[in-house]
C-alpha cells in the first residue's frame, strides 16, 4: 500500500488537540475542581478516538487486519470503565492518574502499528508527544487534586 506521510494538517489539528485538557488542568490548578469534570472525560474521549484511529488503520488494507480490528475496539471499552470508576470513586484524584497512565501505555500499540506498516509515516512523530502530553496532564491533574 502506498503511504501518505502524517501531514501539517494532522499536526496542527492534534497538538490543538492538547490544549482542552491543558484549560481543565489550569482550571482545576486555580481551584476550579467542576473542571475535573473536563479533566476526566477528555482523555477519555480521546482514547475512544484514538481506538477508532487503529481499528480505520486495519480496516484500510486490502485483507483486513481481524487482530487490530479487536485491539481497535478495547479503548473504548477501557474508557467505559475507567469512567464508570472516576464516577463510582466519588471522582477520586487516583482516576485521572490512572486514566493517564491508560493514555501512556496506548504509545506501544501506536509503535506495533507503525512497525507493522500500518501507520503513515510520521506516525509515532505525533502520537509520542500527544500521548506524552495528553497523560502527562492528565496525571498531573490528579497529583493537583491529591493535594488539594
Amino acid at each position: 500500500m502506498t503511504e501518505a506521510p502524517v501531514g501539517r494538517t494532522a499536526n496542527i489539528l492534534g497538538y490543538m488537540g492538547v490544549l482542552p485538557q491543558l484549560a481543565a488542568v489550569g482550571w482545576v490548578a486555580l481551584g476550579n475542581t467542576e473542571a475535573v469534570v473536563i479533566a476526566t472525560a477528555y482523555p477519555l474521549l480521546i482514547l475512544s478516538f484514538l481506538g477508532g484511529t487503529w481499528w480505520g488503520l486495519a480496516m484500510r488494507d486490502s485483507a483486513p487486519h481481524d487482530e487490530w480490528m479487536i485491539v481497535g475496539v478495547l479503548p473504548s471499552l477501557i474508557a467505559l470503565a475507567l469512567g464508570v470508576a472516576a464516577i463510582l470513586s466519588g471522582g477520586s484524584p487516583w482516576s485521572l492518574v490512572a486514566i493517564g497512565v491508560v493514555i501512556l501505555l496506548t504509545l506501544p500499540v501506536d509503535r506495533a502499528l507503525a512497525n507493522g506498516g500500518l501507520a503513515p509515516t510520521g506516525w509515532m512523530a505525533l502520537r509520542i508527544p500527544l500521548s506524552a502530553a495528553l497523560g502527562g496532564l492528565t496525571i498531573l491533574c490528579g497529583i493537583i487534586l491529591s493535594l488539594a
